[in-house]
């Protein structure tokens, strides 16, 4: 589908929503019980009327994460496949809930987590509490879902990405799923934070006591570019949440929905120039989905304005970057292809090349009217993004293009020209 009828339809999508407002409104209420000493947690979902859903089809996974079921109603679990565990609730009419256990420790190699519990704080991404679910649901139904946690005793604060509604309560709103479920980082226990407001924006910076987390670096990080972002990203969230901790969290970075996780020890901008923060910030803010191969899309670009933010807030000189793009062209020289199922430092640093390229290519046909900003936000725009309709998209924007401009495509891009 072209880039064009894509937006259409995305138009026209957007537009049946609005009769959305006519929709019978039912409560789905999550609750979350951690139980820090079997590094679980018990979570409830209650429907209001069960009648309103013929069923939720779970994806349980294939790693045994999910336990312990109880139903109000029918609760089958189908065999294991190729795809791993499904489970399925038809709910029962009236008040129905559905309770089970859930592992939040989760280690991504030995002695690395991802999403961990202890005794005195859990940090998790909000997608391991409730499994992806397809949702089967009576015509004009709408799912009003709210989140509230029971922590135990000696924890002070839950923390996630989502609107506050009470001490330890949420409002979950998506209007991009159909059926409402936690997303995000979250962070539970005696807890450590900085908080400011960046225009529209309410900032958190939290970690567990004593992790070394710099929760003011970060803050002057993000207050420093925060102009910068502002130019860029025609959209911010209400609220952003960035959580921290130390080993044996994975040491890396990671975005969520409208927030991210970075490992306390890691340097916020790095001798290259890199900002790990910075990069997840991108990617959050963005949230471009990649198709048909063309991870290196939202990786590259992800990369590239962690280091344009820096640069354009005054935080990268002239020479400085000079020396980057000779690192990128050191580590990207081998690359012949960008696609591919998954994408390396050496396919980022590719990615980022030909980026700067399109940037000055699109600056100097345009007499510095339009430039890669425009590219990004229309990508923004589709619900998801090939490579062939990244190329358009540039296209559309840079006009006609030059041969040195074939030429580059062609050179970067090896194989899969298009």
């Amino acid at each position: 589908m072209r880039v064009g009828a894509k937006l259409a339809l995305a138009a026209a999508m957007l537009a049946l929503s609005a009769s959305a407002f006519a929709a019978k409104k039912v409560d789905l209420d999550y609750h979350v019980r951690f139980l820090p000493q079997s590094d679980q947690a018990e979570v409830r979902l209650t429907l209001a009327d069960g009648a309103a859903l013929r069923s939720l089809d779970f994806d349980l996974g294939s790693t045994g994460d999910y336990s312990d079921f109880k139903a109000d109603g029918q609760w089958q679990a189908a065999p294991a496949g190729a795809g791993g565990q499904r489970g399925v609730w038809r709910p029962a009419s009236g008040k129905a809930s559905l309770s089970y256990r859930v592992r939040l420790n989760h280690s991504i190699k030995k002695g690395s987590y991802d999403s961990r519990s202890t005794a005195n704080w859990a940090l998790l991404r909000g997608e391991t509490l409730v499994p992806p679910a397809h949702l089967d649901q009576q015509d004009g139904i709408e799912l009003v879902a709210r989140l509230d946690f029971e922590l135990p005793a000696g924890w002070k604060s839950i923390e996630t990405a989502w609107p506050r509604i009470g001490k330890h309560r949420f409002r979950i709103d998506n209007p991009s799923r159909l059926f409402d479920r936690p997303a995000g980082w979250m962070l539970a226990g005696t807890l450590g934070s900085r908080r400011t407001r960046l225009g529209e924006t309410d900032v958190s910076v939290v970690s567990p006591l004593g992790q070394g987390m710099r929760r003011m670096d970060v803050l002057t990080l993000l207050t420093f570019v925060w102009p910068q972002v502002q130019a860029v990203f025609p959209r911010q969230p209400s609220k952003l949440l960035i959580v921290g901790a130390a080993d044996p969290m994975w040491r890396g970075s990671l975005a969520g929905r409208d927030s991210l996780f970075l490992h306390s020890r890691l340097p916020l901008v790095s001798e290259s120039g890199a900002s790990p923060l910075l990069r997840e910030l991108v990617q959050s803010l963005a949230r471009i989905n990649d198709s048909q191969r063309s991870d290196w899309i939202s990786e590259g670009l992800a990369q590239y304005y962690a280091i344009e933010l820096l640069r354009r807030a005054g935080g990268i000189s002239d020479e400085r970057y000079q020396v980057l793009e000779k690192r990128l062209a050191r580590d990207g020289h081998k690359v012949t292809s960008l696609r591919g199922e998954q994408v390396d430092s050496a396919t980022v640093a590719k990615a980022v090349l030909l980026l700067q390229e399109l940037d000055r290519e699109i600056r100097l046909k345009t007499r510095n009217k339009r430039s890669l900003d425009d590219v990004l936000q229309a990508a923004m725009r589709l619900e998801s993004v090939s490579t062939a309709e990244f190329i358009q998209l540039s296209e559309s924007v840079l006009g006609k293009p030059t041969s040195a401009w074939s030429r580059h495509w062609a050179r970067a891009c090896g194989e899969w020209m298009c």
